[in-house]
């Protein structure tokens, strides 16, 4: 391909991902048609398609273009991230944990560290607690201030039985979330309870009653304190 036809093709493709990322979807397929026009084979234009037909609702059409950018380029990781992404979002957490397994063993990807954040998301949906902790111990490797790891960290370790730890866990969350979330809050409502400190359960409950009366979280816990 000639230089000037390969940043043809380029220009199309930013111009495609401008558009997907303001929602307009009938001028980024058609950047990407034309981009296909100049090579029919391209992962990146496979994989412009495929978050475009996500987003659209048209699933089907969606994972066909993200195997047939994987098949194009299977080192392309932001592809593989996104499908793997996509297959969390469709409730398919085995097919998501390997492919996420993969995306982690790319030591060069931008996006690792939230690759190993969710391969222990799809551990967790998995049952798998042990290979959860070891996803999220490495995600918080490269990012320690990576907020969701540190919170699930907790209740992973609250689970265990090892208080201390849990408490040091939502301890380094709250510092990175002053503002917490529903889930933040049942953490530090739960290690409370777990330790007995009446005035920090308190002083959760009150702030989840009155932040995020209509979260799950909060119905849980008061489902929990009804039993």
């Amino acid at each position: 391909m000639s230089a000037d036809l390969e940043a043809t093709l380029n220009k199309r493709v930013a111009l495609a991902r401008q558009y997907i990322g303001v929602g307009d979807w009938e001028n980024a397929k058609r950047n990407l048609e034309l981009a296909q026009e100049i090579d029919p084979e391209n992962a990146e234009v496979f994989e412009a398609f495929a978050l475009v037909y996500q987003s659209t609702g048209e699933f089907e059409m969606a994972e066909s273009q993200f195997r047939a950018a994987l098949k194009a380029d299977p080192t392309l990781s932001r592809a593989r991230n996104n499908f793997a992404a996509f297959l969390y979002s469709q409730g398919r957490f085995s097919e998501a944990e390997r492919e996420f397994s993969t995306v982690t063993e790319d030591t060069l990807y931008s996006g690792r560290p939230m690759a190993f954040l969710n391969l222990g998301l799809c551990r967790l949906q998995l049952d798998n607690p042990a290979g959860a902790e070891a996803a999220f111990t490495r995600a918080l490797s490269m990012d320690r201030r990576n907020s969701v790891a540190l919170l699930e960290m907790g209740f992973l370790r609250l689970e265990a039985g090892d208080t201390d730890e849990a408490k040091r866990y939502h301890g380094a969350y709250r510092t990175v979330s002053p503002q917490q979330s529903p889930r933040g809050l049942l953490l530090g409502l739960q290690i409370a309870d777990a330790t007995g400190d009446q005035d920090a359960l308190g002083s959760y409950e009150l702030a989840l009653r009155n932040l995020y009366p209509d979260s799950p979280e909060y119905r849980e816990w008061m489902e929990r304190q009804s039993r």
